[in-house]
């Protein structure tokens, strides 16, 4: 049975982690499933829009420990997570990835939760940075995690360990939003609805203004984006979108999902 269920309609790839007995721990067979349907994502020009969402009560409950419980000196499990395959290759990807998290987030999970574009999750899942308490720190991902938050939130979160409400993870910047297990389908659904009246190359080049920008200083900054935009309006889809929204039509790129039977035919979540 495969631990990585993928499903695609309307543009939109949802990615269900199923590895219900594991709780979806972050194990090498679990990765060396998603990480072929990320890279497949990322380049296929029929995904528009990538989910991510959990079957079972907990989104990702981080590294598999049966997995890491070797010898001192026994690097044989180095390979089991490659972090810039993973927790990194969503800030590059071209593609917006949208978290649907639907049950409790710790440890590695926090690294997938915190990478995503855009996260909504249950407002009664529980998140944590629970490393200390079993030894070890929360290291690869804090590389994704501590650029969106405070750092006195950071050291309470890393050095205590406790696991704390999707308010809280909201707050603190982890998540976009936390909403009742009732409405997150609709939740999740209007965040893909914008991003599906977006050119996908405006969302590409947005990403990598996010991605960018925030470690240039200003005037690199400001030659770089000029060059950006001058592309950008230069481009086929500009002329599209910019023609369209003169003529109060939607540009070619939108996708009408009512008509082409998302609520019968998507995914079940």
């Amino acid at each position: 049975m495969s631990l990585v269920e993928t499903s695609l309609v309307d543009g939109v790839l949802t990615i269900t982690l199923c590895d219900e007995t594991r709780r979806n721990a972050l194990s090498r067979a679990l990765t060396s499933e998603l990480v072929p349907v990320l890279d497949r994502a990322d380049a296929d020009p029929a995904v528009r829009v990538v989910v991510l969402t959990n079957a079972g009560r907990v989104f990702c409950a981080g590294a598999d420990l049966s997995e890491r419980s070797v010898a001192p000196g026994d690097d044989e499990l180095g390979d089991v997570i490659n972090p810039l395959a993973l927790f990194g290759r969503f800030r590059e990807s071209p593609k917006p990835y949208v978290g649907r998290i639907n049950g409790h987030c710790v440890a590695g999970g926090m690294g997938l939760a915190a990478g995503l574009d855009i996260s909504v999750a249950r407002d009664d899942a529980l998140f944590g940075f629970t490393e200390v308490r079993v030894g070890v720190a929360p290291a690869m991902i804090s590389v994704v995690c501590l650029p969106k938050m405070r750092l006195a939130d950071a050291q309470s979160a890393f050095l205590r360990g406790q696991r704390f409400p999707a308010a809280e993870a909201v707050r603190m910047g982890l998540v976009t939003s936390a909403v009742p297990e009732a409405e997150l389908d609709r939740a999740v659904d209007a965040v893909v609805e914008d991003l599906l009246r977006a050119g996908p190359g405006a969302l590409a080049a947005t990403k990598q203004l996010l991605a960018r920008v925030p470690g240039m200083d200003r005037d690199e900054a400001f030659v770089w984006t000029e060059g950006l935009s001058g592309r950008l309006f230069a481009s086929d889809e500009a002329s599209e979108g910019m023609g369209a929204f003169l003529e109060k039509r939607p540009p070619a790129w939108v996708i009408d999902r009512s008509v082409s039977g998302k609520d019968s035919d998507s995914p079940k979540r």
